[in-house]
């Protein structure tokens, strides 16, 4: 266990930011903390503002803070699915639905309201879309994406017709009421409130979990451990355009210690009471304390024969032939005597394992400061209990990563200050685990980061800098192995982690400058492509695009106008605007090219950018379809052309770079034996720069945020408002070489355009890769908005985006991975 990074408050003398009691924490599956204080009046210090806090875990610094408007102190957060909205509810019963502003993370709206009022929200959920992809641990072995993730049969708890799964929430309150709150398709709000049972009575904890059927249960106990935790399933339906709810009891349970006479009074209230998983109702966590200690105790719900006396069974052959079955919580297991228990954290991941039975640890951690650690384990369950003796309120929320036997926790608490917390904890407990089991246990999180699109971030905060060459051979050698229909799928999202990888150590900077510009030459082909239309309405199953890479992946010519005569031309007609207006990609092509053939004799080592390309012979085999593609639409429009600086006016620059960068392509198009470039290519080489002016690239845009400073073992000092700076960082290191400087030109990554050394223009950039755009739109061709409607929601690595102006700092967030996987398809 050890702590990552410490952010807090700016010290004043008078700190108006207090934790808000009880201090309500939420992690979303994109790296969002959200978490709540209440904000002093300076006028009235017994004024409060509950204020609502939004974080991005690689930019800790950058708060945005949301004055929720809850008249009383905020009880619950609870994040949807896609990480994209939040939802708080209050003392008072009132619940609210937050979601970001044009996709930015730090421009939060309220969109919608229900109430209960008067009455507080104890629990909090939204309703299940039925999407689960589960992660089988005893097949983490084999090589099919397949067969170690797989969609599980799950019904969501409500759907529309045609079964697209209805959005909304459901709560419970206090008194006893289950409400649930239903989002219309035309963004109208359905609501209804019912009773848990006849006999309402007080419920001090609930939690809230789904079953496979489309069932909702509901564990609520009164506080008192001498009472029975109560089980409920809740139905929910639309009838005639209102939402009904329907409640049966289930079994209900008593604690093991209420039946010790030695424990009986020793710990007379629950204080914590959680499903192991929100898709698990058949197993729950209860902890009982008292002023000076805890017991932690875990219930299982079973089917048991029910014994029939043998009379039946003779006079009724239905039951001798099957025995009657009930419903019965037991225990599996239970902790000895602890402190007092502050918090419980549970795992999130859908792990489908043989056996969940749970055995407590025999091994405990202690770290200076931060109290005692209790670990559960199980073939793949790890409730964690942390008690913080020193303090008074403390509260803790993570977020996990985890598989079996490598378990991957990132803790976030809060001292009385109230400071932020960020703590690595590893299963291992100070063991070392040899290499080839931790790079297996990476590898298995990071595929199933990229088969489900959530934030591989808190992965990328176990890999060491050795560890990333390693990661980014295996992964790749998985990819490989998966069939072409799932390949294409995860394209650009294992390009994607592998920048990502690739970022974490400074003898791969310059790989991670390959896979940005692979992103985005990816992301512009098929831009560029799908400009193109068939001549003739009734084409075969082939499109042009697809046409195209067949001619040029045959067609070995190294004369660029031989191999238009192969292409029907009336396919590449369009208008003057929309090439006019995607010159500037067209330009970024013809400049890569450029770079890359005057760099071929100088690639000695992979430390240079541009190294990876030389020996891809698929990228080399796209440029060339996008060359002929230019080629063309250079005959119908001219100005649309890439614009090189030659030294003699009789020079066919395109017809050039074609035939050289064919001849590349040839040495590297087979893969598996690929051949040096010759000495003949090399010497063509050589004299390009005395031909042409080469361009110099834009490679790694600048990327400030923690996960390439915390590589040591020495924990950061952050501050909320404060962007960090590393102490003594060396200007000429290997990271920064291919940066660019504060001072120099800014550059809209996404249009390829100069923004200048102080832009005006207000500008959004990734949390994670730094890629900058501006926020606006300054094209109006239908082209160019085809071009930046990709990155509306997402940047080139498909992760998250920031933004920036020259003082203010916008968040610019990216669901469409998780969301496409999540809600519209399953690449499996």
């Amino acid at each position: 266990m050890e702590v990552v990074y410490v952010c807090e408050w700016e010290k004043r003398p008078k700190n108006n930011h207090c934790p808000s009691i009880p201090l309500v924490c939420a992690w979303s599956c994109r790296n969002l903390i959200a978490f709540t204080t209440d904000l002093k009046n300076e006028e009235d210090d017994k004024e409060l503002s509950h204020m609502i806090h939004i974080i991005d875990t690689e930019h800790p610094w950058d708060v945005y803070s949301i004055n929720s408007g809850h008249r009383e102190v905020i009880s619950c957060l609870e994040w949807d699915q896609s990480g994209s909205r939040l939802l708080s509810a209050d003392g008072d019963g009132e619940i609210k639905c937050w979601a970001m502003k044009e996709h930015l993370v730090n421009s939060w709206e309220s969109i919608q309201s229900s109430s209960v009022d008067g009455d507080p929200i104890v629990a909090l959920s939204w309703l299940h879309n039925g999407v689960k992809l589960a992660l089988h641990v005893e097949k983490s072995g084999s090589t099919n994406f397949g067969e170690k993730f797989s969609r599980v049969k799950f019904s969501p708890s409500l759907t529309l017709f045609g079964g697209k799964p209805m959005e909304g929430w459901l709560a419970v309150t206090v008194s006893g009421l289950v409400t649930v709150s239903l989002l219309k398709p035309n963004g109208a709000l359905l609501s209804a409130s019912e009773s848990l049972c006849r006999l309402r009575g007080r419920v001090a904890l609930a939690d809230i979990a789904f079953t496979g059927g489309g069932n909702i249960v509901v564990a609520a106990t009164d506080g008192s451990s001498s009472s029975p935790v109560q089980f409920y399933k809740v139905c929910v339906s639309v009838v005639n355009e209102k939402c009904r709810i329907d409640t049966e009891l289930l079994p209900s349970l008593f604690m093991r210690c209420t039946t010790d006479p030695v424990r009986r009074d020793k710990y007379p209230a629950v204080t914590h009471l959680k499903f192991l998983t929100r898709e698990n109702s058949e197993q729950v966590l209860l902890c009982a304390s008292s002023q000076m200690g805890s017991i932690v105790e875990c219930w299982s719900l079973r089917k048991e024969g029910l014994p029939v006396n043998n009379i039946f069974q003779h006079r009724s052959p239905v039951v001798g032939e099957k025995q009657p079955m009930i419903l019965k919580w037991r225990i599996l297991s239970a902790t000895n005597d602890l402190d007092r228990v502050s918090a419980v954290a549970l795992p999130k991941l859908p792990i489908s394992i043989s056996n969940t039975d749970l055995k407590v640890a025999s091994d405990t951690k202690f770290c200076p400061g931060l109290g005692k650690c209790f670990f559960f384990t199980s073939v793949a369950l790890h409730p964690i209990t942390l008690h913080f003796p020193k303090l008074q309120t403390p509260a803790v929320w993570f977020n996990m990563m985890s598989a079996h036997p490598l378990q991957l926790l990132h803790l976030f608490f809060f001292y009385s200050c109230p400071q932020l917390h960020m703590i690595r904890v590893s299963p291992s407990m100070g063991q070392m685990l040899d290499m080839n089991t931790l790079l297996r246990h990476l590898l298995f999180l990071l595929e199933y980061c990229m088969v489900t699109g959530y934030d591989w971030w808190d992965v990328l905060l176990h890999v060491q800098p050795g560890m990333v060459h390693n990661l980014v051979e295996k992964l790749h050698e998985e990819y490989m192995r998966q069939n072409q229909a799932l390949q294409q799928v995860l394209a650009t999202r294992i390009v994607a982690v592998k920048a990502s990888l690739c970022k974490l150590s400074s003898a791969t900077a310059a790989r991670a400058n390959d896979f940005h510009a692979k992103l985005l030459l990816i992301a512009i082909s098929s831009t560029l492509k799908s400009l193109l239309r068939p001549h003739v309405l009734n084409t075969p199953d082939k499109s042009p695009g697809d046409r195209l890479a067949e001619i040029c992946t045959k067609n070995t010519d190294t004369d660029i106008d031989k191999v238009m005569i192969n292409l029907k031309t009336e396919e590449f007609v369009l208008d003057g605007p929309p090439l006019q207006s995607l010159q500037q990609l067209i330009q970024w092509v013809g400049d890569f090219v450029l770079y890359l053939l005057a760099n071929l004799p100088n690639q000695g080592s992979i430390v240079r950018p541009g190294f990876g390309f030389l020996r891809d012979g698929p990228s080399l085999g796209m440029l060339r379809e996008m060359m002929v593609m230019i080629r063309i639409w250079g005959l119908l429009k001219p100005g649309c052309l890439p614009i090189y600086t030659a030294t003699s006016d009789n020079q066919d620059s395109m017809s050039l770079l074609f035939r050289l960068l064919t001849k590349l392509w040839l040495c590297s198009r087979d893969e598996s034996h690929p051949q040096e470039p010759d000495e003949t290519l090399l010497d063509e080489c050589c004299l390009l720069p005395s031909q042409l002016l080469v361009p110099s690239m834009d490679w790694l845009p600048i990327n400030d945020g923690v996960i390439t400073k915390i590589q040591s073992k020495h924990q950061l000092r952050l501050q909320f408002g404060k962007p960090y700076t590393l102490p003594g960082l060396n200007p000429n290191s290997q990271m920064e070489i291919f940066s660019r400087s504060p001072a120099s030109q800014r550059m809209d990554n996404l249009r390829c355009l100069h923004m200048g050394i102080c832009p005006t223009e207000e500008s959004k950039a990734c949390t994670r890769c730094g890629c900058v755009t501006m926020l606006r739109s300054p094209n109006k061709t239908n082209a160019m908005k085809q071009w930046e409607q990709r990155w509306i929601k997402n940047c080139l690595i498909a992760v998250m985006i920031q933004t920036e102006t020259a003082s203010i700092k916008w968040y610019f967030s990216c669901p469409d991975d998780h969301e496409r996987s999540q809600s519209r398809f399953n690449p499996l």
